[in-house]
């Protein structure tokens, strides 16, 4: 038995590519976002979805909730697949955080870096791993929708791969896109990366 597991970033927001949003409060999609969202659960729609995870973030339970809908499902957040914890640069413009040596140190050393007063990718990475394989186990040849976020998704993705975190920024994962993984017994398989459906 595998199950797949379809990764899903949340669509945009209006802070997208400017601000640091981290898990700042009501950070919601905007007009665009919402569409983009609702194009996302069209395209999904038709695939055999038994469970929609998410995010606590805002922006990811907007975007889980325009393909729950479609799927006529519920919605099941879950804190592993929240966000990084970005401490003391949450909320900050990216102009400024490149100035910042250890913004930079993060960005090259994904795998033992730490935000400050935040997370290491290390420790994302186990927490939502930790969630995805559950999941998979729990529910056999099942198809299952998480929605989360760049990072996160980079994560799970690059665990499957066994890339180091270092490596992290050698792909994308694009707003309201779809990656699919396989999870059995015999391990996992990435079947596709940065799927654009909207």
């Amino acid at each position: 038995m595998s199950a797949t597991i379809l990764l899903i970033r949340h669509a945009p927001h209006g802070h997208l590519g400017s601000i640091l949003t981290g898990r700042m409060e009501d950070i919601a999609l905007t007009a665009e976002g919402r569409q983009q969202a609702q194009r996302l659960g069209e395209a999904l729609r038709h695939e055999p979805v038994s469970a929609v995870h998410c995010s606590p973030a805002l922006r990811a339970r907007q975007t889980a909730a325009a393909l729950a809908q479609l799927v006529n499902l519920p919605v099941e957040t879950n804190g592993a697949l929240a966000e990084v914890d970005f401490g003391e640069w949450t909320g900050r413009r990216f102009t400024e955080l490149a100035c910042d040596p250890a913004w930079r140190m993060w960005n090259e050393q994904r795998g033992t870096a730490l935000a400050p007063g935040g997370e290491g990718m290390l420790a994302v990475q186990e927490r939502a791993w930790k969630h995805v394989t559950e999941t998979a186990r729990k529910c056999g040849n099942a198809t299952i929708a998480m929605v989360s976020h760049c990072d996160v998704i980079r994560a799970l993705i690059a665990r499957a791969l066994g890339l180091s975190l270092n490596n992290l920024l050698r792909f994308d994962i694009a707003p309201a896109s779809v990656s699919r993984l396989i999870i059995g017994e015999w391990g996992e398989r990435v079947i596709s990366i940065n799927e654009r459906t909207a």
